[in-house]
Protein backbone atom coordinates (compact mmCIF):
# COMPACT_ATOMS: atom_id res chain seq x y z
CA UNK A 1 0.00 0.00 0.00
CA UNK A 2 1.04 3.47 -1.03
CA UNK A 3 2.31 5.53 1.74
CA UNK A 4 0.43 8.71 2.63
CA UNK A 5 2.43 10.96 3.51
CA UNK A 6 5.00 11.15 0.57
CA UNK A 7 4.14 10.87 -2.65
CA UNK A 8 7.53 11.39 -4.88
CA UNK A 9 5.83 11.12 -7.97
CA UNK A 10 4.67 14.93 -6.93
CA UNK A 11 7.67 15.34 -5.42
CA UNK A 12 10.35 17.44 -7.46
CA UNK A 13 14.53 16.21 -6.37
CA UNK A 14 17.28 18.54 -8.05
CA UNK A 15 20.05 15.99 -7.13
CA UNK A 16 20.81 12.19 -6.55
CA UNK A 17 21.41 12.88 -2.36
CA UNK A 18 18.10 14.78 -1.90
CA UNK A 19 16.37 10.89 -3.16
CA UNK A 20 14.37 9.24 -0.49
CA UNK A 21 16.31 5.60 0.21
CA UNK A 22 15.55 3.65 -1.85
CA UNK A 23 13.69 1.30 0.14
CA UNK A 24 11.27 4.02 1.08
CA UNK A 25 10.63 5.51 -2.40
CA UNK A 26 9.23 1.72 -3.33
CA UNK A 27 6.80 1.76 -0.17
CA UNK A 28 5.51 5.02 -1.17
CA UNK A 29 4.52 3.29 -4.57
CA UNK A 30 3.42 0.14 -3.15
CA UNK A 31 6.02 -1.94 -5.44
CA UNK A 32 7.43 -5.55 -4.23
CA UNK A 33 9.86 -7.41 -6.13
CA UNK A 34 8.16 -9.80 -8.91
CA UNK A 35 9.52 -13.12 -9.03
CA UNK A 36 8.61 -13.74 -12.74
CA UNK A 37 11.33 -11.23 -13.31
CA UNK A 38 13.54 -12.92 -10.93
CA UNK A 39 13.62 -9.73 -8.86
CA UNK A 40 15.50 -9.95 -5.82
CA UNK A 41 16.73 -5.84 -5.19
CA UNK A 42 19.93 -4.61 -3.56
CA UNK A 43 19.23 -1.71 -0.91
CA UNK A 44 22.27 -1.97 0.77
CA UNK A 45 24.50 1.18 -0.11
CA UNK A 46 28.27 0.32 1.04
CA UNK A 47 27.09 -2.77 -1.56
CA UNK A 48 25.75 -0.94 -4.28
CA UNK A 49 28.85 1.84 -4.57
CA UNK A 50 31.39 -1.18 -4.34
CA UNK A 51 29.72 -3.04 -7.02
CA UNK A 52 29.78 0.57 -9.19
CA UNK A 53 33.65 0.93 -8.13
CA UNK A 54 34.42 -1.71 -9.59
CA UNK A 55 33.39 -0.30 -13.16
CA UNK A 56 36.43 0.02 -14.71
CA UNK A 57 37.44 3.58 -16.26
CA UNK A 58 33.61 4.61 -15.07
CA UNK A 59 33.65 8.58 -15.48
CA UNK A 60 34.36 7.79 -19.26
CA UNK A 61 31.81 4.92 -19.57
CA UNK A 62 28.53 4.39 -20.93
CA UNK A 63 27.28 2.14 -18.60
CA UNK A 64 24.44 -0.39 -19.58
CA UNK A 65 22.31 -1.38 -16.44
CA UNK A 66 19.58 -4.50 -17.11
CA UNK A 67 17.14 -4.62 -14.38
CA UNK A 68 17.93 -1.87 -12.85
CA UNK A 69 14.28 -2.09 -10.46
CA UNK A 70 13.53 0.85 -7.84
CA UNK A 71 16.97 1.85 -8.61
CA UNK A 72 19.53 1.00 -5.79
CA UNK A 73 22.47 0.29 -8.44
CA UNK A 74 21.67 2.61 -10.54
CA UNK A 75 21.93 5.36 -8.06
CA UNK A 76 25.50 3.79 -7.23
CA UNK A 77 26.75 4.08 -10.67
CA UNK A 78 25.67 7.80 -11.27
CA UNK A 79 27.36 8.84 -7.56
CA UNK A 80 30.91 7.16 -9.00
CA UNK A 81 31.02 9.28 -11.94
CA UNK A 82 29.56 7.31 -15.05
CA UNK A 83 29.60 9.35 -17.97
CA UNK A 84 26.16 8.04 -19.12
CA UNK A 85 23.79 5.57 -17.41
CA UNK A 86 21.18 3.52 -19.51
CA UNK A 87 18.86 1.59 -17.79
CA UNK A 88 16.61 -1.34 -19.34
CA UNK A 89 13.45 -2.64 -18.02
CA UNK A 90 11.18 -5.03 -18.42
CA UNK A 91 9.15 -4.25 -15.56
CA UNK A 92 7.26 -1.03 -16.47
CA UNK A 93 6.01 -0.76 -13.22
CA UNK A 94 9.20 0.53 -11.89
CA UNK A 95 8.75 4.07 -13.96
CA UNK A 96 7.63 6.59 -11.01
CA UNK A 97 10.77 5.29 -9.30
CA UNK A 98 13.28 5.33 -12.22
CA UNK A 99 12.15 8.63 -13.78
CA UNK A 100 12.41 10.56 -10.17
CA UNK A 101 16.02 9.47 -10.49
CA UNK A 102 16.58 10.63 -13.97
CA UNK A 103 14.79 13.94 -13.28
CA UNK A 104 17.48 13.89 -10.51
CA UNK A 105 20.43 13.62 -12.47
CA UNK A 106 19.84 14.07 -16.67
CA UNK A 107 22.85 11.13 -17.34
CA UNK A 108 20.06 8.41 -16.77
CA UNK A 109 18.42 7.14 -20.28
CA UNK A 110 15.34 4.49 -19.19
CA UNK A 111 14.46 2.20 -22.16
CA UNK A 112 11.77 -0.10 -20.87
CA UNK A 113 12.37 -3.31 -22.72
CA UNK A 114 13.49 -7.15 -22.79
CA UNK A 115 17.06 -7.08 -22.40
CA UNK A 116 16.97 -10.41 -23.97
CA UNK A 117 15.26 -9.34 -27.39
CA UNK A 118 17.09 -5.72 -27.23
CA UNK A 119 20.08 -4.73 -29.62
CA UNK A 120 23.17 -4.35 -27.69
CA UNK A 121 24.65 -2.89 -30.98
CA UNK A 122 22.84 0.09 -31.04
CA UNK A 123 24.29 1.54 -27.88
CA UNK A 124 27.89 1.64 -29.48
CA UNK A 125 30.54 1.26 -26.98
CA UNK A 126 29.68 0.24 -23.86
CA UNK A 127 30.19 -1.13 -19.71
CA UNK A 128 27.50 -3.36 -18.05
CA UNK A 129 27.24 -3.32 -14.89
CA UNK A 130 24.18 -5.49 -13.37
CA UNK A 131 22.81 -7.30 -10.69
CA UNK A 132 21.45 -9.66 -12.99
CA UNK A 133 17.83 -11.02 -13.05
CA UNK A 134 18.60 -15.19 -11.95
CA UNK A 135 15.96 -16.70 -14.68
CA UNK A 136 17.87 -14.60 -17.70
CA UNK A 137 21.49 -14.02 -16.61
CA UNK A 138 23.51 -16.97 -18.22
CA UNK A 139 21.36 -16.24 -21.41
CA UNK A 140 22.43 -12.75 -21.49
CA UNK A 141 26.07 -13.87 -20.30
CA UNK A 142 26.16 -15.87 -23.74
CA UNK A 143 24.41 -13.33 -26.11
CA UNK A 144 27.06 -10.65 -24.61
CA UNK A 145 30.19 -12.91 -25.39
CA UNK A 146 28.65 -12.92 -28.86
CA UNK A 147 29.09 -9.51 -29.40
CA UNK A 148 32.13 -8.02 -27.19
CA UNK A 149 33.46 -5.61 -30.31
CA UNK A 150 31.46 -3.69 -28.53
CA UNK A 151 31.97 -4.20 -25.07
CA UNK A 152 34.42 -2.67 -22.96
CA UNK A 153 33.85 -4.49 -19.66
CA UNK A 154 31.55 -6.43 -17.64
CA UNK A 155 30.54 -6.03 -13.79
CA UNK A 156 28.29 -8.44 -13.48
CA UNK A 157 26.63 -10.57 -10.57
CA UNK A 158 25.54 -14.17 -10.93
CA UNK A 159 24.69 -16.80 -8.60
CA UNK A 160 27.82 -18.08 -6.92
CA UNK A 161 27.50 -21.33 -8.56
CA UNK A 162 27.13 -19.51 -12.01
CA UNK A 163 30.14 -17.68 -11.23
CA UNK A 164 32.13 -20.40 -10.45
CA UNK A 165 31.60 -22.20 -14.01
CA UNK A 166 32.58 -18.72 -15.61
CA UNK A 167 35.83 -18.36 -14.06
CA UNK A 168 36.44 -22.38 -13.59
CA UNK A 169 39.64 -24.09 -15.11
CA UNK A 170 39.82 -27.35 -16.82
CA UNK A 171 39.60 -30.71 -14.97
CA UNK A 172 37.13 -29.02 -12.20
CA UNK A 173 34.30 -29.48 -11.10
CA UNK A 174 32.56 -26.16 -12.47
CA UNK A 175 34.38 -26.39 -16.19
CA UNK A 176 31.86 -26.26 -18.70
CA UNK A 177 30.67 -24.56 -21.69
CA UNK A 178 30.52 -21.09 -20.07
CA UNK A 179 34.04 -21.20 -18.56
CA UNK A 180 35.18 -22.00 -22.72
CA UNK A 181 33.59 -19.43 -24.31
CA UNK A 182 34.14 -16.50 -21.59
CA UNK A 183 38.38 -18.13 -21.09
CA UNK A 184 38.37 -17.82 -25.06
CA UNK A 185 36.86 -13.90 -25.62
CA UNK A 186 37.66 -12.76 -22.20
CA UNK A 187 39.59 -12.47 -18.67
CA UNK A 188 37.44 -13.30 -15.93
CA UNK A 189 37.71 -13.32 -12.45
CA UNK A 190 34.95 -13.19 -9.27
CA UNK A 191 35.79 -10.09 -7.40
CA UNK A 192 33.89 -10.59 -4.56
CA UNK A 193 30.61 -12.35 -2.48
CA UNK A 194 27.56 -11.28 -1.85
CA UNK A 195 25.43 -12.83 1.06
CA UNK A 196 22.05 -13.86 0.32
CA UNK A 197 20.88 -11.58 3.40
CA UNK A 198 21.65 -8.53 1.47
CA UNK A 199 18.55 -9.31 -1.03
CA UNK A 200 15.36 -8.57 -0.59
CA UNK A 201 13.57 -10.92 -0.83
CA UNK A 202 16.13 -13.10 -0.04
CA UNK A 203 17.10 -15.76 -2.04
CA UNK A 204 18.18 -19.22 -1.13
CA UNK A 205 21.27 -18.74 -3.18
CA UNK A 206 24.86 -16.93 -2.78
CA UNK A 207 25.79 -14.56 -5.09
CA UNK A 208 29.05 -12.76 -6.29
CA UNK A 209 30.27 -10.49 -8.43
CA UNK A 210 32.37 -11.64 -11.71
CA UNK A 211 34.65 -9.11 -14.11
CA UNK A 212 34.96 -10.07 -17.54
CA UNK A 213 37.26 -8.37 -19.89
CA UNK A 214 37.20 -8.44 -23.52
CA UNK A 215 40.61 -9.98 -25.10
CA UNK A 216 41.80 -8.52 -28.01
CA UNK A 217 41.02 -11.82 -30.04
CA UNK A 218 41.23 -10.28 -33.14
CA UNK A 219 39.54 -9.97 -36.41
CA UNK A 220 35.64 -10.11 -35.84
CA UNK A 221 33.04 -10.22 -38.00
CA UNK A 222 29.35 -10.12 -37.26
CA UNK A 223 28.91 -10.64 -33.88
CA UNK A 224 27.37 -14.16 -34.32
CA UNK A 225 30.23 -15.24 -36.40
CA UNK A 226 33.16 -13.84 -34.54
CA UNK A 227 36.34 -15.30 -35.03
CA UNK A 228 38.72 -17.28 -32.36
CA UNK A 229 42.00 -18.09 -33.34
CA UNK A 230 43.06 -20.71 -31.39
CA UNK A 231 46.35 -21.44 -33.55
CA UNK A 232 47.11 -23.76 -35.72
CA UNK A 233 43.77 -24.94 -37.32
CA UNK A 234 42.85 -21.46 -38.22
CA UNK A 235 39.72 -19.54 -37.20
CA UNK A 236 36.78 -20.63 -35.68
CA UNK A 237 33.76 -18.97 -35.00
CA UNK A 238 32.26 -18.58 -31.44
CA UNK A 239 28.95 -20.01 -33.01
CA UNK A 240 30.87 -23.02 -33.96
CA UNK A 241 32.87 -23.80 -30.60
CA UNK A 242 29.11 -22.63 -28.75
CA UNK A 243 27.94 -25.69 -30.61
CA UNK A 244 30.69 -28.18 -29.99
CA UNK A 245 30.83 -27.31 -25.93
CA UNK A 246 27.07 -28.04 -25.83
CA UNK A 247 27.57 -31.57 -27.62
CA UNK A 248 30.54 -32.93 -25.74
CA UNK A 249 29.30 -31.09 -21.92
CA UNK A 250 26.04 -32.48 -22.89
CA UNK A 251 27.36 -35.68 -22.24
CA UNK A 252 30.06 -34.97 -20.28
CA UNK A 253 31.12 -38.39 -18.47
CA UNK A 254 31.25 -39.85 -21.82
CA UNK A 255 34.37 -40.19 -23.75
CA UNK A 256 34.73 -37.94 -26.68
CA UNK A 257 35.14 -40.97 -29.19
CA UNK A 258 32.14 -42.06 -27.94
CA UNK A 259 30.03 -38.68 -28.84
CA UNK A 260 32.13 -38.03 -31.92
CA UNK A 261 33.23 -41.11 -33.27
CA UNK A 262 33.72 -39.74 -36.41
CA UNK A 263 36.50 -37.62 -35.70
CA UNK A 264 40.32 -37.83 -36.27
CA UNK A 265 41.20 -37.39 -32.62
CA UNK A 266 44.94 -37.88 -33.76
CA UNK A 267 45.12 -34.39 -35.80
CA UNK A 268 44.68 -32.47 -32.48
CA UNK A 269 46.99 -34.74 -30.42
CA UNK A 270 44.58 -36.66 -28.35
CA UNK A 271 43.21 -40.10 -28.28
CA UNK A 272 39.77 -39.54 -28.37
CA UNK A 273 39.22 -41.76 -24.43
CA UNK A 274 39.65 -38.15 -22.52
CA UNK A 275 36.00 -36.36 -21.48
CA UNK A 276 35.31 -32.72 -22.17
CA UNK A 277 36.33 -31.49 -18.73
CA UNK A 278 39.67 -32.48 -19.63
CA UNK A 279 40.23 -30.28 -22.92
CA UNK A 280 41.33 -26.89 -22.91
CA UNK A 281 39.54 -24.04 -24.02
CA UNK A 282 41.98 -23.50 -26.87
CA UNK A 283 41.78 -27.08 -27.62
CA UNK A 284 37.80 -26.47 -27.62
CA UNK A 285 38.70 -23.93 -30.62
CA UNK A 286 40.92 -25.96 -32.78
CA UNK A 287 38.75 -28.90 -32.94
CA UNK A 288 35.73 -26.37 -34.12
CA UNK A 289 37.94 -24.93 -36.54
CA UNK A 290 38.15 -28.25 -38.07
CA UNK A 291 34.53 -28.57 -38.58
CA UNK A 292 34.34 -31.95 -36.94
CA UNK A 293 30.09 -31.27 -36.37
Amino acid sequence: MKNPSFDFRLSTFDSLAALPPVSEMMRAAGLEPKKQFGQNFLFDLNLTGKIARAVPNIENSTVVEVGPGPGGLTRALLLDGARKVIAIEKDKTTAPILEQIAAADGRLEIIFADALKFDFARLGKISICSNLPYNVGTELLIRWLHDMENISSMTLMFQREVAERIVAAPGTEHYGRLSVLTSLLADAKILFDVPNTAFVPRPKVQSAVVQIIPKNVGARTHPAKSLISPGPGGNAPIDKIEKLTAKLFGQRRKMIRGILPGALWEQFGLSGTERAEELTPEKFAEIAAANVI
